[in-house]
């Protein structure tokens, strides 16, 4: 089962590796590693995403322009091998309130669902009407702004959660790394990889309801200011956006 959370709320903090580790012992008091994380070496698995947009690079434009309604197009895998599947995810930002709708996807239907094939339940690796409904709202998006692949990033994710449910979740992300990428190809491997954020960590406080009364006192115990910390726009900007812009003559 997915167990994605649809609504939430995030904030964000960069932290350094010491004060990571700290919170690591302070976050442990209350929630539970992740189940899959707890079995990997330093609790951290990785994570890689495809980020897509248009031409004019118009999802990247709108964050950067701080619009409050605007949203990210993602294809999120976790392994190499042919069989594992691949994560079709749309983010979206109303205001503080972020929303995810995503859909389970066969590894060897992607490439024809982002060159435009109509979507099928048999694409689906859960094929029902939400995994359904969230399938069809990617693939119109992907048409609406004519998206293609443009930026792979990867990432190593400890993650931390409550009774085995992801309404109260915190990560820490560390080795931020992107680079362009034009195809839709799904390696872990980056050949020239930009890190984004340096040694930096990157800590995320997610929450579906009021902020916990326990994350008031870890902010103010290690005196953390939340910021912005996004991970496909600060590595377009740090590598340069012209090198993504396609003109349209």
């Amino acid at each position: 089962m997915d167990t994605i959370q649809k609504q939430r709320f995030e904030h964000k903090y960069t932290i350094n590796e010491e004060v990571a580790l700290a919170i690591r012992d302070f976050v442990s008091s209350y929630l539970e590693l992740d189940d899959y994380g707890a079995t990997q070496p330093n609790f951290s698995y990785p994570v890689h995403s495809l980020y897509l947009d248009s031409p004019d690079m118009r999802t990247y434009q709108e964050t950067v322009n701080g619009d409050r309604n605007r949203y990210k197009l993602r294809i999120r895998y976790y392994e190499q091998t042919e069989e594992a599947p691949v994560y079709f995810e749309i983010k979206r930002r109303h205001d503080k309130i972020i929303q995810k709708k995503r859909a389970i996807v066969h590894r060897r239907a992607a490439h024809d669902l982002v060159r435009g094939y109509l979507p099928s339940t048999t694409d689906l690796v859960y094929p029902d009407g939400e995994q359904m409904d969230a399938l069809l709202n990617f693939w119109r998006l992907v048409n609406h702004l004519n998206a293609r692949p443009k930026v792979h990033v990867s990432y190593l994710r400890e993650a931390w959660v409550a009774d085995g449910s992801n309404k109260i979740r915190v990560t820490i992300d560390r080795n931020v790394q992107s680079e362009p990428q034009k195809t839709l190809a799904f390696s872990s491997d980056l050949r020239n990889p930009h890190s984004v954020f340096g040694k930096k960590v990157i800590l995320e406080l997610k929450f579906t309801n009021r902020f916990p009364n326990w994350f008031r006192d870890l902010v103010q115990v290690f005196g953390l200011r939340a910021g912005p910390a996004a991970k496909y726009v600060d590595g377009v900007t740090d590598m340069g956006e012209h090198r993504f812009i396609r003109k349209i003559m």
